[in-house]
C-alpha cells in the first residue's frame, strides 16, 4: 500500500532526490498546512546520471529522441476530520505518517458524510490511506456491537496480486487497533478451511470481480450478516474497469446494490483512480450512483526523468524487404540488464506474458556473463502462474532479493513495490493513463526516478516517441465503458433473478436497456414471469453464463506431457493464436513446445525443448453489416458507425528468430472459424474521391490496406483501448456498401464503446493515421508506418504514397476541413522524408473478447485474409480481396483471477453473537 509518505529505503539509488520530511508545519485557510518540496542530499546516482550510463554504449545516446524532466513538487497537509477515530489516527501515526496530504482529508470528510467519493490523484499519491481511514473507523465502531461485526467494508482490486498486497499493508497498518480490524481475503486461492470464518467473522473482505460475481453474490444467504453490514465498498485502481469488462463490473456492482438493499444496507462507494479524464463521470457510470470527486493531487513528488527511446534499424529486411529495427524486446532486455549491474531496483514493464519471459530470459543470460549471482536477482511476473509461484515472487519483490523484474500489467495496479528507481516501459501500453501508471512504480518512496518508454517497430510507438507533445502535453484519456451492451446486460439480469426474482422496481437500477430485454429472455426460456416477478428457470449456475472479462469459456490447460505437471493456463479465447501446435510457450524463464492442442478437453501438452526461434499467429477475418446507427457525408464518401458479424480463424504462425525478429517460415494451422456480433466505424470512397487521389484499380487495396492498418495502430491515442482491443477490414469492393470501404470494429461482442470512440472523433484520427504515414522515412512502407507483423495476407498488397494520397482527400471532404497540422503538413504526392522511427504493429486473434491492460501475447497485429466482397469491374485480380487486422488477445489482468464460487446453494446462518475466533493459521 503506498501511503508516500514513507522514508528512502536502504534500496533508494536516487537518495539525494529523497523528499525531505516535515518537521513543523502551520495551519491555513481551510483545513491545509504547507509542507516542504523535496530535497536533496546524499551521494546516490541521480536520474539523470543513471539515464547517461545508459546512453554511454556506442550508437545508444541517438537513440533517446526527448527526455523530459518532470520537477519535483512541494506537498500540501491538512489535518484529520475530527469524526475519525483517534485510535486510527495513533495508529496512522505510529506509521510514520503525522498529517495527511490535502486530497486525503478531503476525500475522508466525503466518506464520513455517507457521499460516494472517486479519488483520481497521481500514483503513489496515498489513495489507500484516504480510503482506509473511514473505513477503519466504521470498522472500529461496528467492532463495539454485540456479534463484534456492526460495521463491513468490502474491497475490490483487480487482481489477486493486489488484494493480498493490500491485506498485508492493512493488517501492519491497522496492528495496534488489535481484533478490532480483521482483514481477510476471499479470491480463487483461499483455502477452504478459511472460507468459513472469512463469510462469519471478517469485517474488511478483499476481493475481486470475479469472485463477487461468481461466488460471493449467488450465495447472498451465506454472506447476509456481512452484507446486513456493509458500510463501505471500496473500488482500487476504478480507471482499469474500461470497455468490455468494466461494463460487466458495472453490472456487478448493481447486482450487489440490489442484495445490499434487500439485507437493509446502503453501502458508500469509495473509489480509486489513477489521473483521468472526468472520474466522476466515469466513477457514475461504474457504480450507477453520483459521486463526487477528489482530483487536487496534494502530495509531493520527487523529480521524473522521462526518457524516450527508439531502437535502432538493423541489416535486417522484413517483407518486402522494408528495413527492420531491433525488436523492444531486445533492446529492454539490454536496459534491464544494464540497470541490474548498477545495482538500480527496476521494473521492465512488457505488454504480454511471452515478452515478460523472454526479456527475464535474455537479461539473465547477459547477467550471467558479468557476475553469477546476478541472474538470481532478476525475474518474470505474469498471469498465468500458479499462486504459490505468484506468492514467492511477490515475496522476493518485497524483500529487495530481486533486484530486476520483467513484468506483465499484473504488476501495474497498484502493488506496493517503494524503492524502485526505474522503470522500462516496453511499447506504448494503450493509454496515456496506463503509461502514466506504470512511470508512477518508480519513485514511490518519495525520491527521483527515471522512466523510459521503448517503442516498438509501430506506427503509434514511432509517432509518439517523435511526437512527444502527444503524451507530455495531452490530458489522459476518459474511462470508457456501457453497461447498456444488451450482450453485457442480458446475463447479469439473468443472474440477478436467480439471487432475488427481478420485479418491475429492480428495472431502473439495470438501465433504459433492461425492460427491452427481458422478453427476449423470456422467449428464449432463461427468464420465467411469476406475481412475484423473473425467475431463473434452469438447474444451472445463472453466474456462469458470462466470463466478466470477457474472455468466455474454460481456461485452457497447459500441461508438460512427460510429466502431467501442470504448467498454468491460458483463456479459452486466446488459446488458438497462443497454445496451437507448433507454438513456443514460455514459462518460468523455460521453453516449451505445443506439441497437441485439444480444444474440446481444454488442454494443451507441451514438452520441453530449445528451438532457436519465437512464434506469432495468424489469422484471417471477413466482416458483413448488419445495421446502420449512424451515417454522416464525407464528401460524396460516408462515415458509418454501426453493428457488423466478424468471422475470424487462425491460419498460420511465423517462426521468427529470437532478438532479431527475423522470419524464418510459416506453418499452416487447421483451426475452426469463430464468430463475433460487434460494434464498428467504416469509411468510404467513390470513384471521384479516387480519381481526384490518383488511386487507380492496381493500387487501391494496397492504399485501403495501408490505411486500415495505420488507423488501427493510431486508435488508441484518441480512445481508451489499445491494438489488442480492435480489429480492421478493407475491401476495395465490399458487397454491403457496394464502394471501396475500410472498417475498423471493436474487438468484444456487442462492442466496447472504442468504434464509436473512433467515430466521434475520425477527423483528427484520420488526420494522425495519414501523419504518421507520411513523415515516415522509409520509401515503401515499413512496421513503423503500414506493415502489420502478423498480417494474414504478408503484408500485401500495401502502398504508402497511395494511402497518404487517398486519406488526404477523404479528409479534405471531411466536416469541418482540413486538420490542422495533420492534413497538409507533407506533400500528398510523396511521404515526408523526417527522420521517424518505427516499431513492430501489435495485434492478434479475431473475435476475442478481452479485460484492460497489454495483450497476453508477443507482437503482431493480425491482418488477413480472403474477402467477401464481389468482384467489381476494373479491379485487378490480385486486389480483389479483403484484407483485415484482428483484435488482439485477452488483456494480461494479473494472476489468477477466476473465482472459485464454492459450494452453491448452502443454507444461510445467522450471526454470531460471540466474538469471533482467531482465522485458521494464525
Amino acid at each position: 500500500m503506498a501511503f508516500n509518505h514513507l522514508l528512502a529505503a536502504m534500496h533508494d539509488a536516487f537518495g539525494p532526490l529523497s523528499a525531505s520530511p516535515v518537521t513543523h508545519s502551520v495551519p491555513m485557510a481551510k483545513n491545509q498546512r504547507p509542507s516542504r518540496p523535496p530535497g536533496s542530499g546524499g551521494s546516490r546516482p541521480s536520474p539523470d546520471m543513471v539515464l547517461d550510463r545508459l546512453a554511454a554504449g556506442a550508437g545508444r545516446s541517438a537513440r533517446i529522441t526527448h527526455t523530459e524532466h518532470l520537477p519535483p513538487r512541494a506537498g500540501t497537509h491538512a489535518v484529520w476530520p475530527d469524526r475519525i477515530r483517534p485510535e486510527v489516527i495513533a495508529a496512522i501515526q505510529k506509521a510514520g505518517i503525522d498529517h495527511p496530504w490535502a486530497h486525503q482529508a478531503a476525500a475522508a470528510e466525503h466518506a464520513l458524510d455517507g457521499t460516494s467519493v472517486v479519488i483520481a490523484t497521481g500514483t503513489a499519491s496515498g489513495k489507500s490511506l484516504a480510503y482506509l481511514a473511514p473505513v477503519l473507523s466504521a470498522l472500529l465502531d461496528g467492532s463495539e456491537a454485540p456479534n463484534g461485526r456492526g460495521a463491513t467494508a468490502l474491497y475490490l482490486s483487480p487482481t489477486k496480486a493486489l488484494a493480498a498486497d493490500q491485506r498485508r499493508s492493512v493488517k501492519a497498518l491497522a496492528a495496534p487497533l488489535g481484533n478490532g480490524i480483521r482483514p481477510a481475503v476471499f479470491d480463487g486461492d483461499t483455502p477452504v478451511e478459511e472460507r468459513e470464518w472469512v463469510r462469519q467473522y471478517a469485517n474488511y473482505v478483499l476481493t475481486n470481480p470475479d469472485m463477487l460475481h461468481r461466488g460471493i453474490l449467488p450465495s447472498h444467504p451465506r454472506w447476509s450478516s456481512f452484507l446486513r453490514s456493509l458500510r463501505y465498498v471500496v473500488i482500487d485502481e476504478c480507471h482499469t474497469y474500461r470497455g468490455v469488462f468494466g461494463s460487466h463490473v458495472a453490472q456487478v456492482v448493481r447486482r450487489l446494490r440490489r442484495l445490499c438493499a434487500r439485507y437493509g444496507s446502503d453501502p458508500v462507494f469509495l473509489l480509486a483512480s489513477a489521473t483521468s479524464a472526468e472520474p466522476a463521470l466515469a466513477a457514475g457510470r461504474l457504480t450507477g450512483l453520483p459521486v463526487t470527486e477528489v482530483a487536487d493531487d496534494a502530495s509531493p513528488r520527487g523529480e521524473l526523468v522521462f526518457a524516450l527511446w527508439e531502437p535502432p534499424l538493423t541489416e535486417l529486411h522484413g517483407e518486402k524487404g522494408a528495413p527492420v529495427r531491433r525488436t523492444a524486446t531486445a533492446e529492454t532486455a539490454d536496459l534491464l540488464t544494464d540497470l541490474t549491474v548498477q545495482g538500480v531496483r527496476s521494473v521492465a514493464f512488457v505488454r504480454s506474458r511471452r515478452g515478460a519471459e523472454l526479456i527475464s530470459v535474455i537479461a539473465k543470460e547477459r547477467l550471467a556473463e558479468v557476475d553469477r549471482t546476478l541472474p538470481s536477482r532478476v525475474a518474470a511476473y505474469r498471469g498465468g502462474y500458479l499462486p504459490e509461484e505468484r506468492r514467492a515472487l511477490e515475496r522476493a519483490l518485497h524483500s529487495g532479493s530481486l533486484l530486476g523484474l520483467a513484468a506483465t500489467t499484473a504488476l501495474e495496479l497498484g502493488i506496493d513495490v517503494s524503492g524502485l528507481d526505474a522503470v522500462v516501459i516496453s511499447g506504448y501500453p494503450g493509454t496515456r493513463a496506463s503509461l502514466w501508471q506504470q512511470a508512477g512504480r518508480a519513485g514511490r518512496a518519495g525520491q527521483g526516478a527515471l522512466a523510459i518508454l521503448v517503442a516498438r517497430d509501430d506506427p503509434l510507438d514511432t509517432f509518439l516517441v517523435h511526437h512527444p507533445e502527444a503524451l507530455f502535453e495531452q490530458p489522459v484519456e476518459s474511462t470508457v465503458l456501457d453497461p447498456d451492451n444488451p450482450y453485457v446486460l442480458a446475463p447479469h439480469l439473468c443472474a440477478a433473478a436467480a439471487e432475488l426474482p427481478l420485479t418491475e422496481n429492480d428495472l431502473p437500477l439495470f438501465g433504459p436497456a433492461a425492460p427491452g430485454l427481458l422478453p427476449q429472455l423470456e422467449t428464449a426460456r432463461l427468464l420465467r414471469k411469476r406475481p412475484s416477478g423473473w425467475h431463473w428457470t434452469r438447474r444451472e449456475r445463472a453466474a456462469d453464463l458470462t466470463d466478466i472479462r470477457g474472455e468466455g469459456g474454460r481456461p485452457v490447460q497447459i500441461v508438460e506431457e512427460g510429466t502431467g505437471r501442470l504448467l498454468g493456463t491460458v483463456d479459452e479465447s486466446a488459446a488458438h493464436s497462443a497454445v496451437h501446435e507448433g507454438a513456443v510457450h514460455l514459462h518460468q524463464g523455460r521453453t516449451y513446445l505445443v506439441r497437441k492442442l485439444d480444444l474440446e478437453d481444454s488442454v494443451a501438452l507441451v514438452e520441453q525443448a530449445d528451438p532457436p526461434y519465437s512464434t506469432t499467429a495468424r489469422d484471417t477475418t471477413s466482416i458483413a453489416v448488419l445495421d446502420t446507427d449512424t451515417e454522416i457525408p464525407w464528401g460524396d464518401g460516408r462515415l458509418c458507425y454501426g453493428s457488423v458479424e466478424v468471422t475470424n480463424q487462425v491460419v498460420s504462425f511465423l517462426r521468427r528468430r529470437l532478438i532479431s525478429g527475423e522470419v524464418l517460415g510459416e506453418t499452416k494451422l487447421d483451426l475452426p472459424p469463430r464468430t463475433l456480433r460487434t460494434r464498428a466505424v467504416w469509411w468510404t470512397v467513390t470513384e471521384d474521391q479516387l480519381d481526384a487521389a490518383r488511386i487507380n484499380p492496381e493500387i487501391l487495396g494496397g492504399a485501403l490496406h495501408a490505411a486500415e492498418h495505420a488507423s488501427i495502430g493510431m486508435l488508441p491515442l484518441f480512445a481508451t483501448c489499445d491494438r489488442w482491443d480492435i480489429g480492421g477490414v478493407s475491401v476495395p469492393l465490399h458487397p454491403d456498401t457496394l464502394l471501396p470501404t475500410v472498417f475498423v470494429y471493436d474487438g468484444h461482442p456487442g462492442g466496447a464503446g472504442f468504434a464509436e470512440r473512433a467515430f466521434h472523433t475520425a477527423r483528427e484520427w484520420l488526420s494522425a493515421t495519414r501523419l504518421a504515414i507520411a513523415s515516415c522515412e522509409c520509401d515503401a512502407g515499413c512496421p513503423s508506418c503500414i506493415q502489420s507483423p502478423k498480417c494474414g495476407n504478408g503484408n500485401d498488397p500495401l502502398h504508402k504514397r497511395g494511402a497518404v494520397r487517398l486519406l488526404t482527400e477523404l479528409l479534405r471532404s471531411a466536416p469541418g476541413g482540413e486538420t490542422s497540422g495533420a492534413v497538409g503538413a507533407v506533400g500528398a504526392d510523396e511521404p515526408g522524408d523526417a527522420a521517424e522511427g518505427r516499431e513492430g504493429a501489435p495485434g492478434g486473434l479475431g473475435g476475442a473478447a478481452q479485460g484492460p491492460g497489454g495483450a497476453d501475447q508477443g507482437p503482431g497485429g493480425a491482418d488477413q485474409g480472403p474477402g467477401r466482397a464481389p468482384q467489381g469491374p476494373g479491379v485487378p485480380p490480385e486486389n480483389r480481396r479483403a484484407t483485415a487486422e484482428g483484435p488482439g488477445h485477452p488483456a494480461e489482468s494479473g494472476p489468477g483471477h477466476r473465482a472459485d464460487p464454492g459450494p452453491p446453494g448452502a443454507a444461510a446462518r445467522p450471526p454470531e453473537e460471540q466474538p469471533p475466533p482467531a482465522p485458521p493459521g494464525t
